[in-house]
Parts: structure tokens; sequence; C-alpha cells
């Protein structure tokens, strides 16, 4: 399908542009978002009417967007989740947790404008991009860990799976090491059996 863009939109072009975009895409997200216009005579028309306007909002966005930017760029947020002695989380932090914790600084934020290829599934501490507009972005820190002297401990760059990974492997060696013992145990329990077992056969 073809689109009127109204607004500058990441890899498919700027404000005013007529792209190709998939029907879906432009059905589902373009224009119930009121991003883009079907690209037909009246469209281009009314487009042509309201340049000026539309202009001039977009760059107030962009001016309200870059001001939000400056209060969380570089800032870290803190989320306690419950998690496994590996660091597996009990679940997972999605794009809608990271924007309901960064919108408690006041700014406006959706989870739509959280750039995370798949949820976070760990504890640890990951950097994550806010398209806050299609001109301007913010990085932020997350810190997932199971409480907060948890995570104050990993902004020092502990590394807490690390840790965990050590203890499960002292446990697998404790078990292996007590085994080994039982093991050689039965081993001299069944050796001396046979030697009375000789000794009384030597004696008949």
């Amino acid at each position: 399908m073809d689109v009127i863009l109204l607004e500058r939109i990441g890899k498919l072009g700027n404000l005013g542009e007529i792209v190709t975009v998939k029907d879906g895409y432009a059905r589902n997200f373009l224009l119930p978002q009121g991003k883009a216009l079907r690209a037909n005579k009246a469209n281009k028309e009314k487009f042509e009417a309201q340049r000026a306007e539309l202009e001039a909002r977009n760059a107030e966005m962009a001016k309200a967007a870059s001001t939000d930017a400056e209060k969380v760029n570089g800032e870290s947020f803190i989320l306690i989740r419950q998690a496994g002695e590996g660091g597996q989380l009990y679940g997972s932090v999605s794009p809608r947790d990271i924007a309901e914790a960064v919108a408690e600084t006041g700014i406006s934020i959706t989870r739509n404008h959280v750039e995370l290829a798949a949820p976070i599934k760990t504890i640890g501490i990951f950097e994550v991009s806010l398209a806050l507009h299609a001109e301007v972005e913010a990085t932020i820190t997350v810190n997932v860990a199971r409480s907060q002297d948890e995570a104050e401990a990993q902004a020092r760059g502990e590394d807490l799976t690390a840790a965990d990974e050590d203890d499960e492997y002292k446990a697998l060696a404790a078990a292996e090491a007590l085994l080994n013992a039982q093991e050689d145990e039965e081993a001299e329990a069944e050796e001396a059996g046979e030697e009375e077992a000789e000794a009384a056969s030597d004696e008949e």
C-alpha cells in the first residue's frame, strides 16, 4: 500500500514522502496512529494544504521529545524480579515493564518507544534504546536483580550469575566427592568380605 508519511519514521522516510508499505503495517499501525494517510488524490491535496501545520507540529513534538531524552539519557532503572539460582527470571521483563519504570520520571512514554529485540529473561544490566520520536533517541540502563542489594552489587560490577554458577559448581563437586567416597567404602567392604570368605575357605 502507498501511504503519505505525516511524520519522519525511521527506515521508512521523512514527513511528506510517499512510501510503499505492507498492507497490515499500514492498517494496524500507520493509519490508526495518525502517522500516515493513504496516498490517493484527495489525501495528497489534503496533505499539501496542511503541510506547514504538520511540519510545525512535528517540530514541536521533536522538541518535547528532546527535553524528555535529556531527562532520562544515561539514567539507570532498577527492576526487582524473582529469579532462580542461575539468574534465570521466573517470567521476563518486557518493553511495557521498562516503559512503566521510565514513565515514573514524568516523561510521556509507551512500550512502543522501547526498542527491545526480545524480552529480558535473566538478571543483569542491559542497555536499552528509547525512540522517543522519529528524530530523538535516548539510551538507558536497566538493572534487573532479585533485590535492591543485588542491584547495587551489579551496579558496582559484580557478576551475580557467575557467582551463582560457581556455587552450583561447588555443590556438584561436593556431591560428586560424596558419591566417590561412598563407592570407595562399598568397594572396601566388598574386598574385605571377599578376603574373609577366602580365609574361611582356607580353614576348611
